[in-house]
């Protein structure tokens, strides 16, 4: 018996020669497995630098705690102070980062997979019916594969991501080191203690907006394969 070839469609390059049905859904298959393993190991790497990030905070809290009490709270401690938060600070920044650059890795993937999707729907067209996630590679397709009861992001997705836990706590610490900098030159906790809020709420505000600002750039130079059709 003669194996059925996908007749040439317009996202083929031109010349390109007739392949069996069975190899193009062999070969998709393969693609989609990597991409898989690919976006779990990421998912796990992230977690596990969450995880390094929390224990070195949770760890230098503790060690400035007992260096107070041994100091007595006095000048001494200060100093000690500024340069553990600098280095969770910066560890923090670091981290974040990550997250980032993971969360958009991770919107690749999903993209990618939508797109194979959109590639078995064209060896099957009847099959697109029972995927639960997106066969269309843009941004729409996107949100249905994250959010497919809304059809949308929820907000309290968004603010229960990763990648705002990571930036509220870096905030934090970065609030943290700003203070203590300013308690050096000014006596008292008044004036430190608002500089620390300001400073926190400004990176977190900052990292907000680049993020934001990134992903939403990121859609003018990409081009799908498979648009949604109401897009």
């Amino acid at each position: 018996m003669a194996e059925h070839v996908l007749p040439p469609s317009s996202a083929d390059p031109p010349g390109q020669p007739d392949v069996p049905l069975g190899v193009r859904a062999q070969l998709l298959a393969t693609e989609h497995w990597g991409l898989l393993a690919s976006r779990s190991t990421t998912q796990s790497e992230v977690l596990t630098r969450i995880a390094m990030f929390l224990t070195l905070t949770s760890a230098s809290l503790l060690s400035l705690a007992l260096v107070g009490q041994a100091s007595d709270f006095t000048d001494a401690f200060t100093p000690f102070a500024i340069a553990v938060f600098g280095v969770v600070g910066f560890v923090g920044v670091l981290t974040q980062m990550r997250v980032f650059n993971a969360g958009m890795e991770d919107l690749m993937y999903v993209l990618a997979m939508n797109r194979l999707r959109g590639a078995y729907a064209e060896l099957d067209p009847g099959i697109e019916r029972y995927f639960m996630a997106s066969a269309h590679d843009d941004q729409a397709g996107s949100l249905q594969t994250y959010y497919f009861f809304s059809g949308r992001a929820p907000s309290n997705h968004v603010l229960a991501s990763s990648m705002v836990f990571i930036t509220s706590v870096t905030s934090a610490i970065v609030g943290l080191f700003a203070a203590s900098v300013v308690s050096v030159f000014v006596a008292g906790w008044g004036l430190p203690l608002v500089v620390g809020i300001v400073v926190g709420l400004a990176n977190f505000s900052y990292s907000v907006w680049a993020g934001s600002r990134l992903y939403s750039r990121s859609w003018t130079t990409y081009r799908p394969l498979f648009p949604s059709p109401d897009a």
